[in-house]
């Protein structure tokens, strides 16, 4: 079959042909009709998080199952599926209580510790693969299909977890990105009283207000806390959604709250940031963090999207060839919402 190959840190993609997957017990291979590429992907390629080489990357797929191992059962030849990002243990407490993000036996990520996607044919555990639902035109939108598995599913865990409701002002921190945008999206689905997109690249702001935002705050600016307070005459918003999670974004949601607000981080950069211990107190302010979403939440995205209440915005298809231009691409912020490749 043919791949996008990752041999080193830092390095380009390089297509290559390589042996079809055959499936073990309990396995399962899917074609892939497409796979998302996303900055969690982008990570990998650029060495910012650990990978053994060469990888196949990529974890939003959507696909058709071609080859079953011994002892699978649930699946069949033909099945249309996705697939769950985590490679969780399906029986540890965390898992039990649907928060599979919390396994203690975590075995890592489809597409770092198991090849992925980008590739005609993928091979997961097969409680990795999900079944699409009807409603879902896999075939005519496979790259919309696709993303949904993060893109939907990662700000639907976000509603849940900072509990938004019609009430709340909800500002989306880097809100031009991929899940940004779509987190905006969610926000106006679940009726949020208002929604502002923050972000730096104003050019972004027009595919943000389409999708649900209200207003829009051009961080390249600075002064990002006293925009929000402006904007929301000085109350002070509800709900901060940082996806950046850089020192200055957080610092700045946390001085953009209102009474009782919620700061939930979803970014990897791990940078140190300050809290007044006395403000938090006074505001009874909540710091969340939120990694990625259940598989329940994963399915109830699908559903969502078959029933046609939400639809993903994908700005850039192209095939599997063009993988690495799409990562620079990504490297340089140039994508607003999803890219994906699709196969054929």
């Amino acid at each position: 079959m043919k791949a996008m190959v990752l041999k080193g840190k830092n390095t380009p993609l390089a297509l290559e042909t390589v042996p079809d997957p055959v499936p073990g017990p309990g396995e399962a291979v899917a074609k892939v009709l497409a796979c998302g590429a996303g900055l969690t992907i982008h990570h990998t390629r650029t060495g910012r998080v650990p990978v053994e080489y060469p990888r196949i990357l990529g974890h939003e797929i959507t696909g058709e199952i071609v080859a079953l191992g011994q002892g699978v059962s649930g699946l069949k030849i033909g099945d249309s599926v996705t697939a769950y990002f985590y490679l969780t243990c399906g029986h540890c407490y965390w898992c039990r209580v649907n928060r599979e993000t919390l396994c203690d036996h975590f075995g890592g990520y489809v597409g770092r510790e198991v090849d992925g996607g980008y590739a005609e044919y993928i091979k997961l555990p097969a409680r990795n693969f999900l079944k699409l639902p009807p409603g879902l035109d896999w075939r005519k939108h496979p790259a919309e299909v696709a993303v949904i598995t993060d893109a939907i599913a990662t700000p639907v865990k976000v509603i849940r977890r900072a509990r938004v409701t019609p009430y709340d002002t909800v500002a989306v921190f880097g809100a031009g990105g991929g899940l940004g945008v779509h987190m905006t999206m969610v926000a106006r689905w679940a009726c949020a009283r208002k929604v502002i997109a923050v972000d730096v690249m104003a050019s972004k702001f027009e595919a943000c207000l389409k999708a649900g935002a209200d207003a829009a705050v051009d961080a390249s600016e600075g002064k990002v806390a006293e925009q929000l307070l402006e904007l929301t005459g000085g109350k002070g918003v509800d709900v901060a959604i940082d996806f950046v999670s850089s020192t200055s974004t957080l610092e700045a949601g946390l001085a953009a709250l209102g009474k009782g607000g919620r700061l939930v981080s979803l970014g990897g950069n791990s940078q140190p940031f300050r809290v007044e211990p006395a403000q938090a107190l006074r505001k009874e302010i909540e710091i969340l963090g939120s990694r990625y979403a259940t598989r329940q939440e994963v399915l109830d995205s699908l559903d969502l999207v078959a029933r046609g209440e939400l639809f993903p915005l994908v700005t850039e298809k192209v095939p599997l060839e063009q993988a690495e231009a799409i990562h620079q691409r990504l490297d340089k912020g140039l994508v607003t919402a999803r890219a994906a490749l699709v196969m054929g």
